[in-house]
């Protein structure tokens, strides 16, 4: 299938449509990386090269072979201790205090599917759909086995790469660094694609050239965060778009973690990806076994867009999970921006009278309905009904949505607590706090241990107690503040805590799975402060940024479809001005902005005119029509918002018998030139007709000169054409 082995040079070549990756067990019983690139038959070792290199050491099993050291040779896993200076994927400490580990090879297995990781998010496929395979390599003096997993989906062109340690030893020992996926290249010149941002305008598009030294992103907050994505992308210089050579790597972990570029003295290039190693110093004692979160690989020899697609592929086939994995998301509208904390259950029953005359489906009862909440400073951690503020029981108010035609969602925070909060006067103890020093408050509220099972258990409990009060057909996950006082009470090594913390969160979330496998679960944390493929294993789709304006949204829906795909990005209308930025923007762009994702709204319906309400009816109708396309189609990015005067996207059916264009103007001048915007994907030789105009095009023109860019005065001015393939004979003179 996509792994092979032979025995007599020790190689392991990974194959997959367009890929191959391959590495060698050299004399030694060191794992050196060979290749990973486009497709190539052969043994790839001509290209390792040896000489004196000086300064650089040597392993002692070597003998007077100066030629051979681990600090210029490209590796599969380095570790510290053998005398690479690099930057190392692998460190431990063991109880002697020293930092030392030499791994070497010792056994593989290779077998059809792909490999699961314990408490873990990861991709998954059936057995005839992937390989894995299992290179065990060992550490002969503090007895621990080091586990590379590989997993190989060929027709998707991605290759997945997670790490197992077991202690086999005697004696405790300290994880203090494990990356996931390490890629060595020689001869080669590279730029950087990362994604960085804030609170309210994550995901910014950042392209840099890869120089002498290292170049680190990552994220100390105990979430994936705002200000950097876990996604990164090397490509050559040249790469745009549509050509060139690129590589991509997604981390499946919704922690801390941390990417790395580093170019050598020799001009050789490490990019690797994994746990963040500050505040993690994890034991290990005889016999235990650590997991290491999954890295995805994709390659692409035909540019950023082609590469992009083999992500959101995987991701919606191979990923996500449950009832709406491929199946059409409600369209929704969320109360916060509508009323905030000022509601009650009649509000939100008049709410959705309202968007029931529009044609929205679904109703979400966004923060405040729950213990003493009136602002966000009270009542976290109190998981009960305020039934004195909604008037009714939740029951009722449900039902009386449900009666409407309507679904019912509902608003939860369940990692976070307040001070002020009966959960927390009973339980302080479930906070994380460090003893003797006082906590600092994000959004004046604390979190919760969740690297202990009873503090899980307990706020699972209660949540399961809210949905099983009615028919919930959604539930918003939020989570509002990054992680700082990282000190557990149960644990005896706190360098254990965050990592443990997610395991709670992963197996909370998946017990959620199980027992409401019909409930559409939207992940949030302040936005986008956790957007990842971790999350997007148990949350189909993740609420893009609390950032709402139009205009910044597609900076920020740009740089998201870089690694992930449209179906998981939750994007909604909002009001104008807009409630973070003051902007005003049409209707109209604000709901072609917003189909580029899950689509719903975020405004209050009773403020709007009957011309808008008309116009959202079309919307909607619009949105219906476009669905399957939008949620299943291939995305191509047809600018840079960054750079040009206009965002653009396209999505093509996958065979490429119908698209849809979208285009918003981000500037307005006199005397404006005109754009010619070259299309992608499209059937050569053959003819789209415009369903509006029924104007017809020819595929070639379409993307090799491109289609004009009508100039309407007005700021912020947006199309959007659906276009279908007809047959030649359907053309009329």
């Amino acid at each position: 299938m996509g792994i092979l082995f032979d025995n007599t040079s020790k190689t392991f070549t990974l194959h997959t449509k367009c890929s191959t990756y391959q590495m060698k067990v050299d004399d030694y019983g060191f794992l050196l990386h060979l290749y990973y690139g486009r497709y190539t038959k052969g043994t790839l070792e001509y290209l390792l090269t040896y000489a004196d290199r000086g300064f650089s050491g040597n392993p002692y099993d070597l003998h007077n072979d100066r030629t051979y050291s681990m600090d210029v040779l490209p590796q599969e896993f380095p570790c510290r201790g053998i005398g690479d200076f690099r930057s190392p994927a692998f460190a431990i400490r063991n109880e002697d205090g020293s930092f030392n580990c030499d791994l070497r090879y010792r056994s593989h297995t290779i077998y059809n599917g792909k490999y699961k990781l314990s408490g873990l998010p990861a991709v998954y496929a059936k057995e005839e759909e992937a390989q894995t395979l299992e290179i065990v390599l060992e550490d002969s003096v503090s007895k621990i086995l080091v586990s590379l997993l590989y997993g190989v989906l060929p027709e998707y062109d991605i290759i997945t790469r997670s790490v197992k340690v077991v202690n086999f030893g005697e004696q405790k020992i300290y994880l203090e660094k494990i990356q996931s996926a390490c890629l060595d290249f020689v001869g080669k010149t590279f730029d950087l694609i990362h994604f960085y941002g804030r609170h309210a305008m994550e995901r910014n598009y950042q392209r840099i050239q890869i120089e002498h030294g290292s170049y680190v992103i990552g994220s100390r907050r105990g979430t994936s965060s705002h200000q950097y994505n876990p996604f990164m992308i090397l490509a050559d210089r040249e790469t745009t778009e549509d050509a060139g050579t690129c590589y991509a790597m997604s981390f499946v972990y919704s922690g801390g973690f941390k990417g790395e570029a580093e170019k050598d003295q020799y001009n050789q290039t490490r990019v690797q990806l994994g746990l963040q190693d500050e505040l993690f110093s994890y034991p290990l004692l005889p016999s235990e076994t650590f997991y290491a979160p999954e890295v995805v690989l994709t390659y692409s020899e035909e540019g950023l867009g082609k590469l992009s697609q083999n992500l959101h592929e995987c991701y919606r086939n191979h990923l996500c999970r449950g009832v709406y994995k491929n199946k059409i998301r409600p369209i929704l509208i969320n109360s916060w921006e509508a009323a905030y904390f000022n509601f009650t259950g009649e509000t939100i029953y008049e709410l959705a009278k309202e968007a029931a005359d529009v044609g929205i489906e679904l109703l979400v009862m966004d923060d405040g309905w729950f213990g003493n909440r009136e602002d966000d400073n009270s009542s976290l951690g109190d998981w009960q009904v305020n039934e004195t503020k909604l008037g009714m029981s939740l029951n009722t108010l449900i039902q009386k949505i449900n009666n409407l035609g309507l679904k019912f969602g509902i608003w939860v925070e369940p990692e976070m607590v307040s001070e002020d909060s009966e959960l927390y006067r009973k339980h302080p103890e479930w906070a994380l706090t460090i003893p003797n020093r006082k906590p600092v408050r994000g959004r004046n509220q604390l979190v919760l241990d969740f690297s202990r099972k009873e503090v899980v258990d307990a706020i699972y409990e209660q949540i399961c107690n809210i949905l099983d009060q009615g028919k919930i057909e959604y539930l918003k996950w939020d989570m509002n503040r990054s992680i700082t006082d990282v000190y557990s009470t149960l644990a005896t090594d706190q360098g254990k805590v965050l990592y443990d913390y997610m395991l709670g969160l992963y197996d909370f979330l998946e017990r959620l799975n199980q027992r409401y496998p019909e409930l559409l679960i939207e992940g949030c944390s302040g936005g986008g402060g956790r957007f990842d493929a971790g999350m997007l294993y148990y949350t189909p789709q993740i609420w893009c940024s609390d950032n709402t304006d139009a205009i910044d949204r597609i900076k920020i829906q740009y740089g998201t479809s870089f690694g992930y795909p449209v179906s998981m990005v939750g994007s909604h209308v909002s009001a104008v001005p807009n409630h973070q930025t003051k902007r005003s923007v049409p209707l109209f762009t604000r709901g072609v902005v917003a189909m580029a994702g899950t689509f719903g709204y975020e405004l209050d319906l009773k403020a709007l005119t009957k011309e808008e309400k008309e116009e959202i009816r079309q919307q909607i109708v619009q949105y219906h029509q476009f669905a399957p396309l939008i949620q299943n189609g291939l995305y191509y990015r047809l600018s840079n918002p960054f750079q040009e005067e206009i965002g653009a996207w396209q999505i093509v059916a996958k065979d490429q018998s119908e698209f849809l264009l979208s285009v918003v103007c981000l500037e307005i001048h006199g005397n404006m030139t005109t754009t010619y915007l070259r299309l992608k994907g499209l059937k050569k030789n053959q003819w789209y007709e415009e369903q509006s105009s029924k104007k017809i095009y020819p595929a070639q023109a379409l993307m090799e000169v491109g289609l004009p860019i009508p100039v309407q005065l007005g700021e912020y001015q947006a199309y959007q054409w659906h276009f279908v393939m007809i047959s030649e004979t359907e053309i009329k003179d």
